[in-house]
């Protein structure tokens, strides 16, 4: 995987970089976008990490993980920022990913935007762009990127990638894991990734409420026609003191079972409004069903929005799975 000229020469002859991962951050975006903000530093670079929500508590053990700031921080000390004008996106590829508010992307005053990412559902967004679908997570990607810049892969760097590439790859057990996977992630692992400590920070250090909610959603299982959904309302965070960066990785369980195709997580955001993450097996593209609902994202992994009640989402969701699922 080779980056393309034109993003490393933007990397080089630039200063000041503002690098931005998606609302409700994953470990691929953050992980991915702290190696590539360490990498530009180490060449003389300025690097500030950009995101509208704090890093989840799973991801706190990430090197780095603490200079994020917000969106609504940045609002605030905008005038720190004033001569930051090259945007980078990460594993994401539109200002829409970034927040679904106005105001907030309206202060990103950037002059030169790059997009860095993997997934299918591809913007137009971005005067650079580097969009990959073949690689396994974004964290892959920048691992190129960083080797092609000449910065020594430090163990803090390694950590962040392996981190990057363990989330989106399901711990290396997703139909993304290809032979370059292994071979990136032992080129990390011999960078100084301690590869059992991050497997147990990223998915062995639930909150006992955390548990009790994973119970509640899996209590609302129901399958039908090789799809099978669970739900977690806005009750259930109450009532377990968790919070929606608690759900990461529960769309994943139903999908264990071997007649279940697809899983879909509703995630009640307000009254009649949802946040869906979609899993698939094989080769049952998830990722054209959440564009028809205005969402996106890879083959076997995507996620959208709608609003509706939550009958009438799952029989609009259903109805357009039955489109693409084998008889």
């Amino acid at each position: 995987m080779i980056p393309p000229v034109e993003l490393l020469d933007f990397l080089r002859k630039e200063n000041k970089f503002i690098v931005a991962t998606h609302m409700s951050p994953d470990g691929d975006g953050l992980g991915s976008a702290i190696a590539l903000s360490t990498a530009l530093r180490k060449i003389g670079k300025e690097a500030i990490l950009l995101c509208r929500d704090s890093v989840p508590q799973q991801c706190k053990f990430l090197p780095g993980q603490e200079g994020f700031i917000t969106l609504e921080q940045f609002t605030v000390q905008g005038s720190r920022f004033a001569d930051f004008r090259n945007l980078i996106l990460v594993d994401c590829n539109d200002l829409d990913r970034i927040s679904t508010e106005e105001s907030q992307i309206s202060n990103l005053k950037f002059q030169t935007s790059a997009v860095i990412d993997h997934h299918e559902s591809e913007k137009p967004f971005g005067d650079i762009r580097w969009i990959a679908p073949e690689a396994a997570a974004t964290g892959l990607m920048v691992f190129y990127i960083i080797k092609e810049l000449g910065v020594e892969i430090t163990e803090d760097i390694a950590i962040n990638l392996y981190a990057a590439i363990s989330v989106d790859t399901g711990n290396f057990r997703y139909e993304n894991t290809t032979h370059e996977v292994f071979s990136v992630a032992a080129e990390l692992k011999k960078a100084g990734a301690k590869t059992h400590a991050i497997y147990r920070e990223l998915f062995e250090s639930w909150s006992e409420g955390r548990f009790k909610l994973f119970i509640n959603v899996l209590n609302t299982l129901e399958r039908k026609d090789g799809v099978a959904i669970v739900r977690v309302t806005k009750k259930m965070f109450e009532e377990t003191a968790t919070s929606p960066d608690d759900t990461e990785h529960f769309v994943d369980f139903p999908r264990i079972m071997k007649d279940v195709k697809v899983s879909i997580l509703f995630r009640e955001i307000e009254d009649d409004y949802y946040k869906l993450s979609l899993r698939s097996k094989d080769d049952i593209n998830v990722a054209s069903t959440a564009e028809a609902f205005g969402g996106g994202g890879h083959k076997n992994a995507a996620g959208c929005r709608i609003r509706a009640d939550f009958e009438t989402a799952k029989r609009e969701v259903l109805k357009a799975f039955r489109k693409v699922l084998p008889a």
